[in-house]
């Protein structure tokens, strides 16, 4: 299918972020776009024109990353507060925290099927936790340093994590062994991730360098030295054909694998950029960094048929029982002689659509722990959760919401948030500035309010470990007194 490639530009801009924006992921539908910063906030976009945006509170410290369940009913974040987050995202903040990690969560991934959560933590583990019960399944702990990144393969029977110990390593799933252990003495991986059809996985490395490794082989098909400092995420086109970067040096650049050759470097972020995202079609990506803001792109240079390499890449998903890497067959060869020229793209210049005002953002807080307990398993089952993007206009209340939530929501607030959603509304700077300042106080308090919540779980179970220590110590004695009169 011959075709001319048309250069990607930029379509909008998300402002809402105050501090940097750590990562980027589009939902299973397209229609939104969710976001996390160090700010301490999950920011969902709705990429229609002049939607509001929506601000969840739930963490305590900067979140690091986020995603959406590929069945588009959850959303999982992580954050240096030592824990991973489920939210339903929807109105009412329905999110239950993920507790095992003791230093700061860098990563999050489900499983293919929804079921599973991968996660990965500056305390060397990987965890590997069940969505429907909410808990630790298993741990993999033979990194010796922070781990970065942990990904899911397609058919859910590999995990791949990098660590800044400068492994990569493969880990089999169904028998919780490590099965490939890949050492890069040049630097260490920040990110990591399979490509569509997992025959080879990606790396973003410390060393300004990006390289594509064959799991088969376990060797090196491709590197590319096209930035200037380090490279913090990469994002695979659906076709597997392109893959796009996004280092500290400020730039994302788009580079063919098949000729393997740098394509586009794109400006537009004022300092480094930290995560990049493809739409699932491929005709959309997303940028997030430093600046705090949110650049949304068209692909354009997606000009050729995918549909039967897509339609290939998707039977990975039911493939045979174990060995696991036999069957991951290589690629084709690639040239390795990377050619730096590439087309420079300015969006100052050529952006299509500057004019689109910044978002109304809606602040949504989290429930509370005692309701997030009691609704907790409800987060597993498609049926009580609502997708924010089943509605293309914005976040909508669930249509039956599920029991541990209708109680708290009566009619007249659904109708309230119906209408909140839905109208523009019109607010003068010194009532939005007011309204700012008391969400900022709102904030003090809910963070005053978990902390104080841990504190109480703690002396809970101080108190319940002296009890017990004291039954035991109550149990040995009589068994000696019994002995001593039998003597």
């Amino acid at each position: 299918m011959a075709s001319v490639l048309e250069d990607p530009i930029l379509i909008r801009q998300f402002k809402g972020h105050k501090d940097a924006v750590t990562c980027v992921a589009f939902s299973p539908n397209t229609k939104v776009l969710a976001t996390s910063s160090l700010d301490r906030f999950l920011m969902i976009w709705n990429l229609r024109p002049n939607s509001k945006a929506f601000r969840f509170v739930g963490h305590m410290e900067g979140v690091t990353s986020v995603e959406f369940s590929p069945d588009g009913q959850l959303l999982a974040s992580a954050s240096q507060d030592r824990t991973a987050r489920l939210w339903i995202p929807c109105i009412h903040g329905e999110s239950t925290p993920l507790k095992g990690h003791t230093a700061s969560v860098r990563s999050v991934n489900f499983s293919h099927d929804s079921q599973y959560l991968v996660t990965a933590s500056n305390d060397r583990l990987v965890k590997v936790w069940s969505i429907y019960s909410q808990s630790v399944l298993f741990t993999f702990s033979q990194h010796t340093h922070w781990v970065r990144c942990a990904k899911y393969s397609r058919d859910g029977r590999l995990i791949v994590s990098c660590s800044e110990d400068k492994t990569v390593k493969v880990w089999d799933v169904r028998n919780r062994i490590c099965v490939d252990n890949i050492i890069d003495s040049d630097g260490f991986a920040n990110y990591v991730d399979f490509s569509p059809d997992g025959t080879c996985i990606a790396c973003a490395g410390s060393d300004h360098t990006v390289k594509i490794w064959d799991l088969r082989t376990n060797k090196l098909l491709q590197k590319h030295q096209v930035h200037r400092a380090a490279i913090n995420y990469t994002a695979f086109h659906p076709s597997g054909n392109y893959l796009i970067t996004a280092s500290t040096d400020g730039t994302v650049k788009i580079i063919d694998l098949l000729g393997g050759r740098l394509l586009y470097t794109l400006h537009g972020h004022e300092g480094p950029v930290l995560s990049v995202a493809f739409a699932k079609g491929g005709e959309m990506f997303a940028s997030g960094g430093v600046d705090t803001q949110v650049l949304l792109w068209k692909t354009n240079f997606d000009v050729f048929e995918y549909k039967k390499i897509l339609k290939k890449n998707m039977r990975r998903i039911h493939i045979d029982e174990p060995p696991h890497l036999l069957d991951i067959y290589p690629r084709s060869p690639h040239r390795h002689n990377v050619k730096p020229q590439s087309v420079e793209i300015n969006p100052s210049y050529d952006v299509t659509d500057m004019q689109t005002f910044d978002p109304t953002v809606i602040d949504i807080s989290s429930s509370s722990s005692s309701s997030q307990a009691k609704a907790g398993p409800s987060l597993a089952h498609p049926s009580m959760s609502q997708d924010v993007v089943n509605n293309e206009d914005s976040l909508q209340p669930p249509a039956s919401p599920p029991p541990a939530m209708s109680k708290r929501i009566s009619q007249t607030e659904n109708k309230y948030l119906v209408h909140a959603v839905n109208e523009p509304v019109g607010i003068s700077p010194v009532l939005s500035n007011a309204l700012e300042h008391i969400v900022e106080q709102l904030d003090v308090l809910t963070l005053t309010i978990s902390i104080l919540e841990q504190r109480l779980a703690l002396t809970e179970d101080k108190l319940k470990e002296c009890l017990e220590n004291q039954q035991k110590i109550l149990l040995s004695t009589r068994n000696e007194n019994k002995q001593y009169q039998c003597w």
